[in-house]
């Protein structure tokens, strides 16, 4: 019974996860909040290159799954 409800609940995380980075709006909310961190010096260039980088990164693999399931 704690084995299933385990393995339910990791499922249930994992749907989650893949929920969240397939949602190109929501990356572009995370690029626009990354932007005004930037702006109001809450971060260096250099990390918001970095994190800038791996969200468009993300909505590049989106788009490219999207064009590959049609």
């Amino acid at each position: 019974m704690i084995i299933k409800g385990i393995i339910f609940i990791a499922k249930k995380i994992d749907e989650m996860i893949q929920k969240e980075v397939s949602d190109e709006g929501r990356i572009k909310e995370r690029l626009m909040a990354l932007q005004l961190k930037f702006e109001m010096d809450e971060i260096s260039a250099e990390e918001y290159d970095k994190q800038e980088e791996e969200l468009l990164g993300l909505i590049e693999n989106i788009r490219l799954n999207k064009e590959n399931n049609h």
